[in-house]
C-alpha cells in the first residue's frame, strides 16, 4: 500500500467528545470513525488489525475443535421468551425493533438461545456428542453508557464459542482446552505477559465464571493478583471464603487495574432444558445437553492492545497483529531506491506502507509514530551513500544502520 493511496488521513487532535484514549488514537491515526456514542467504524488500517486479531482466534479455535459458523442477528423473542431473557428486567440491553406486520424483533446481543434452538435439528444421541461450534459476529447491546471507546460498544464484533457435550466431567475438561487456548492467543496478539485467568462470578450462568484481565492503569475493573501463581480474583468476588476456595493468601495479593478481555462460563443445563435440547445416552435414557459458552470481544481486545502499549507518539502494535510490518519513509533523493526496496520486499512477502508523498520528513516521522507500525524504514539521499537503510523500532526507539534488511524484519 503506497499512503499517497490511502484516503484515510491522520488528524493533530482527536474528536472534542472522545475521553476514551484507545479510540482517540485510534481515530487520529486513521483506523477507525466514530459514528456516535458507542459506535465506530472501521477503516481500512484498522479493518486490517481486526482481521489478523480474528485469524490468530480462528486458528486457536480450529486447534481444539471448533467449528465456524455464522448465526443471524435478527433474533425471534419466542426463542428468548422460553429462558425469560425477552424480559428487559431480566436482560436490560436489549435493541428491540418491529417489522411491517408490527411483529417484534430483537438484535442478538449473545446468541446461547437462537443456537441451542438449533441445535434442536442436530443433536439427538450421545453419537452426536461433542459439538464445538463459534462465530464472530456483530453484536448490539443498549448500553447507559458508553465512554470506553471500543472497550464497550453498543455495537461490537465478537468470538462466541459454545460447546454442546453430554456431562459435567466432558464439559470440564473441554472448559479447560478453551481456557489454555485463550492463553495462547493473548501471547500471541501480544499481550500475553500481562493478562491473567481471574475468577470472577459467573452471573446468570453459574456460581463462578474465568475472566481474562489486562493489567493497565485505565482499566474499568479492579483484580486482586497474586504473581507468583500466574491466577487473580475479581474484585466484585473478593472475600475471605474465595481466598479459601483458590488456596490464595491476602498478602500475596496486588490490588490492580484491568480491562477484561475474554471470558468463560460453565451454563450446565440452563438453556438446554428450557429448550428441550436432549440426547439418547448409552442406555436408552435422555437427558439435557450440557453446555458452556466462550467469548472473547475482537474490538474490545484491539482497544485494550492499544491501551496496554501505546505511548506519547502515538499507537505501538505487536508485530502479529500491526495492519503493516514495515513503514518505508522516503526522503529526498531517494525515491529510485525506495521503489525498488517496496517492490523487493512486497515480492518476498513483507507487507509495507511505503510513505511516498511530498511532505517533509517531520510530518512523516510524526505520522509513523502515530500509526505504530513495528518497523520503519528510511530511505534517503544519506542512505543511498552508504548502500544501508536506517531501520527504527517503534517500540524501543532503537535506530540501526543495516544493509541485510530480510535478517532484521524477519
Amino acid at each position: 500500500m503506497k499512503q499517497s493511496q490511502l484516503f484515510c488521513k491522520t488528524r493533530r487532535e482527536g474528536p472534542k467528545d472522545e475521553v476514551a484514549r484507545n479510540a482517540e488514537l485510534l481515530i487520529r491515526a486513521g483506523y477507525i470513525h466514530k459514528e456516535m456514542a458507542g459506535v465506530y467504524s472501521f477503516l481500512p488500517l484498522g479493518l486490517r488489525v481486526i482481521e489478523k486479531i480474528k485469524q490468530i482466534v480462528r486458528e486457536e479455535m480450529n486447534a481444539i475443535g471448533g467449528e465456524e459458523l455464522h448465526l443471524a442477528t435478527l433474533q425471534d423473542p419466542e426463542v428468548w421468551a422460553k429462558t425469560d431473557r425477552w424480559n428487559d428486567s431480566v436482560v436490560d440491553v436489549w435493541f428491540k425493533t418491529k417489522l411491517k406486520n408490527d411483529s417484534e424483533l430483537g438484535l442478538a446481543p449473545t446468541h446461547e438461545e437462537p443456537l441451542t434452538s438449533m441445535m434442536l435439528n442436530h443433536i439427538h444421541s450421545y453419537k452426536d456428542l461433542p459439538v464445538y461450534v463459534y462465530q464472530f459476529q456483530t453484536k448490539f447491546r443498549n448500553e447507559l453508557r458508553s465512554r470506553s471507546g471500543i472497550l464497550r460498544g453498543r455495537e461490537f464484533l465478537m468470538k462466541d464459542l459454545y460447546s454442546f457435550t453430554t456431562s459435567q466431567e466432558e464439559l470440564d475438561k473441554f472448559y479447560e482446552k478453551a481456557a489454555g487456548a485463550y492463553e495462547k492467543i493473548f501471547k500471541r496478539v501480544g499481550i500475553g505477559d500481562v493478562t491473567y485467568r481471574t475468577l470472577a462470578s459467573g452471573g446468570m450462568f453459574s456460581k463462578w465464571s474465568d475472566e481474562f484481565q489486562t493489567i493497565t492503569k485505565t482499566g474499568e475493573d479492579t483484580i486482586y493478583l497474586d504473581e507468583k501463581k500466574g491466577i487473580a480474583v475479581n474484585g466484585d468476588v473478593y472475600g475471605p471464603q474465595t481466598l479459601d476456595e483458590l488456596g490464595l493468601k491476602e498478602k500475596d495479593l496486588q490490588k490492580k487495574k484491568a480491562i477484561e478481555v475474554g471470558n468463560i462460563f460453565k451454563l450446565g443445563t440452563k438453556y438446554s432444558q428450557p429448550l428441550g435440547l436432549v440426547y439418547q445416552d448409552t442406555d436408552g435414557t435422555k437427558k439435557p445437553v450440557v453446555m458452556g459458552s466462550y467469548g472473547i470481544g475482537i474490538t474490545r481486545l484491539m482497544g485494550a492492545i492499544v491501551e496496554v502499549f501505546a505511548d506519547s507518539k502515538g499507537l505501538v502494535w505487536p508485530k502479529e497483529i500491526a495492519p503493516f510490518q514495515v513503514h518505508l519513509i522516503l526522503l529526498e533523493k531517494g525515491k529510485s531506491n525506495a521503489d525498488k526496496l517496496y517492490k523487493e520486499l512486497t515480492e518476498n512477502g513483507i507487507e509495507v506502507l511505503y510513505d511516498d508523498r511530498d511532505l517533509r520528513a517531520g510530518e512523516k516521522f510524526a505520522d509513523s509514530d502515530l500509526l505504530g507500525i513495528p518497523a520503519r524504514i528510511i530511505v534517503s539521499e544519506k542512505s543511498n551513500e552508504k548502500a544501508g537503510f536506517e531501520v527504527v523500532d517503534r517500540r524501543t526507539g532503537r535506530m540501526a544502520f543495516v544493509t541485510d534488511l530480510k535478517k532484521e524484519i524477519k
